[in-house]
C-alpha cells in the first residue's frame, strides 16, 4: 500500500491506496463545496497546492478548511523544498500540521544548523525516514553530536540520509532502529563510535580535497564490529587503502550483498583475492578508481561466475580490453558492466572539456597505461547495461548482446565507424557525446536499421577456391534461431542516440 504524500517540489502527489481517498473523501460534506465541482474533483485540486496555497484555501470557508485539515492529517510522506528566504517557522509549521508524518524529505536551499533538527524533532514524533539534501550554496553545519542526540532521541527513526555532512568531525551513534544510513561530503572525521546492530545499508562519501585525513582503516573496522547485519556497504574515499579493505574483511559480514569501494587507488588485486574470500554471495561489486589488473577479474569471475549482476570497474587504468572480455565471458549473470575510463589513451589531445585524463593518471601512483589501442569483443545473453564512456583508448568494438538496453560510447574517440558492430536488437539508446560524426552516423545506421549490411565493415580475402570471404568476429554466425527470427518479425521500436 503507497502511503499518503505531499510533494511541494512539483505538482505530483501520490496518494494511498483507493480506499482510503475514498474514505476521506465520503467524509467531507458534498454541500460545503457549493456543488460547483464534485467532491472528488475539489479534493485532488486542493491537495495539489503548494504550503501556502493549502493554507490560503482553508481560509475560504468551513468546507475548505475541514478539507485540508484532512489532508494535512492524512499525509504520512512529505517531500518539500525549502527556499532560501524560508524562515524555520514555515518550516515547523507545516510539519506540526501533519501529525502522522513518518517520512519526510527536504530539499535546503539556505544553511542551516542544529535548529532545524530540532524543530523535525518536535513536529514529527513517529518520524521514520528522513532524507536532507543541500543545494550547491547551502551550508550543513550540524555537528557530529547534535546529530548523534537527534538519532538517539528518535527511536522510530530508521532511515537517515543527509548531505553536505563536512562539519560533523565526528561519528558516535546509537540506535537499534536505524537500518539505513546515508552521509555524503564527510571530512576528517576524528572519532567514529557506533552501536547499529540493525543496519543494512551503509553509504559514506567523504570530500576529495588533500585536506581529508579521515582514518578510513578504523572506519571500516567499527562498520565490521558494530554492524553483523550489513547488506550493502558504499564507501567513497581517496584515502581508502588495501589496510582499510583488510580491516573490513576481518569482519563476519556474511549477509553482505553489494560492495562499492571508490576512489582507492592503493586498494589492488591483493585487496581483490581478501574480498573474495570474505564475501562469496555479492551481487554487486564496484572497486572504481582502483589499482586492480586483469588478475583481479580473474579471481572476481572464479569467485561470483553465479551470483554478480553488476560489476563497475571505470577509473581503473590497468586493465585492458582482455580482462573485460573475460569479465564478459565468464560471469553470466551480469547485467550492468561499467568500464568508463579503463582504457584510455593518455595523450593531451584525447581530453575531454570536463575531465583532465592525463593529470589523473599521472597523479596515480600504480597506473601502467596501454599505449596501444585495443579492440573490445563482448558477447553476453543478459546484460543490460554497459558503459564505456571515456574509453579513447578503443579503435574497435563488437557487441552481441539481445537484451542489452542502454550503450555509453562518450567520448571514445578513437573508435572507428568501420571497426564497429552492434548485434543489440534490444538496443533503446546510445550516448556518442565527444565521438567522430562519421561514427554517430554509423551508430545511428546500425541500430535503427532492421537488415544492415553487415558484410560492409569488415575486410574480405579470396580462399582458395576463389570464393571471397568475409572476416567477422569469432561469435557472429549466419544461422538464426527461431527466437532470433520472431524478433526479426516484430515491430522494433528506435532507438535514441545521443551525439551530444
Amino acid at each position: 500500500m503507497r502511503r499518503r504524500a505531499l510533494s511541494f517540489d512539483d505538482v505530483s502527489v501520490a496518494l494511498s491506496a483507493e480506499e482510503s481517498e475514498t474514505e476521506l473523501v465520503d467524509d467531507l460534506d458534498p454541500d460545503a463545496f457549493g456543488g460547483v465541482l464534485p467532491m472528488s474533483c475539489m479534493w485532488e485540486v486542493l491537495r495539489r497546492l503548494p504550503p501556502l496555497g493549502l493554507m490560503s484555501a482553508a481560509g475560504v470557508c468551513k468546507g475548505w478548511r475541514d478539507a485540508t485539515r484532512r489532508i494535512w492529517r492524512g499525509t504520512e510522506e512529505l517531500r518539500l523544498g525549502v527556499p532560501a528566504k524560508a524562515q524555520i517557522g514555515f518550516l515547523g509549521s507545516v510539519m506540526q500540521k501533519c501529525t502522522g508524518l513518518v517520512k519526510l524529505t527536504l530539499r535546503i536551499e539556505s544553511d542551516f544548523d542544529a535548529t532545524m533538527l530540532a524543530c523535525i524533532a518536535f513536529s514529527c514524533p513517529y518520524l521514520q525516514s528522513m532524507q536532507i539534501c543541500t543545494a550547491s550554496t547551502s551550508v550543513n553545519r550540524i555537528s557530529g553530536e547534535e546529530l548523534s542526540r537527534f538519532i538517539a532521541d528518535k527511536r522510530c527513526l530508521t532511515s537517515l540520509k543527509m548531505e553536505g555532512c563536512s562539519h560533523l568531525g565526528s561519528l558516535v551513534f546509537f540506535s537499534n532502529t536505524l537500518s539505513t544510513l546515508w552521509l555524503s561530503d564527510l571530512h576528517s572525521l576524528s572519532k567514529m563510535v557506533i552501536n547499529l546492530p540493525n543496519l543494512k545499508e551503509v553509504s559514506l562519501g567523504f570530500s576529495q580535497q588533500e585536506t581529508e585525513n579521515t582514518d578510513l582503516t578504523a572506519v571500516m573496522d567499527a562498520l565490521g564490529r558494530s554492524c553483523p547485519k550489513l547488506q550493502n556497504i558504499h564507501i567513497a574515499s581517496i584515502r581508502l587503502s588495501h589496510a582499510a579493505v583488510l580491516a573490513l574483511a576481518a569482519a563476519d559480514l556474511s549477509g553482505l550483498r553489494m560492495l562499492s569501494l571508490l576512489l582507492g587507488s592503493t586498494i589492488t588485486d591483493g585487496s581483490v583475492a581478501s574480498i573474495c574470500s570474505s564475501y562469496p554471495k555479492l551481487e554487486l561489486l564496484d572497486l572504481s578508481g582502483s589499482s586492480i589488473t586483469d588478475s583481479g577479474i580473474g579471481m572476481i569471475c572464479n569467485v561470483f561466475p553465479e551470483t554478480l549482476s553488476k560489476l563497475l570497474l571505470a577509473l581503473c587504468p590497468n586493465i585492458t580490453s582482455s580482462g573485460i572480455q573475460f569479465a564478459a565471458a565468464q560471469l553470466p549473470q551480469l547485467e550492468l558492466l561499467d568500464c568508463g575510463m579503463t582504457i584510455c589513451d593518455p595523450s593531451p589531445e584525447s581530453c575531454t572539456d570536463e575531465e583532465d585524463f592525463d593529470s589523473w593518471f599521472r597523479e596515480r601512483p600504480n597506473s601502467k597505461l596501454h599505449l596501444v589501442y585495443q579492440k573490445l569483443i563482448i558477447k553476453h545473453d543478459r546484460l543490460k547495461k554497459l558503459s564505456l564512456w571515456g574509453c579513447s583508448g578503443l579503435d574497435a568494438l563488437y557487441l552481441n548482446c539481445p537484451h542489452l538496453k542502454d550503450l555509453n560510447l562518450n567520448y571514445c574517440r578513437n573508435l572507428h565507424s568501420e571497426r564497429l558492430l552492434l548485434q543489440c536488437p534490444d538496443l533503446e539508446s546510445v550516448h556518442a557525446s565527444g565521438c567522430q560524426d562519421m561514427l554517430v552516423k554509423t551508430i545511428e545506421n546500425q541500430v535503427n536499421d532492421s537488415s544492415p549490411a553487415i558484410e560492409n565493415h569488415f575486410p574480405s580475402k579470396r580462399m582458395p577456391d576463389g570464393s571471397k570471404r568475409v572476416q567477422v568476429p569469432y561469435f557472429y554466425s549466419p544461422q538464426h534461431s527461431d527466437d532470433d527470427k520472431k524478433r526479426r518479425r516484430a515491430v522494433k521500436r528506435p532507438c535514441v542516440v545521443v551525439p551530444s
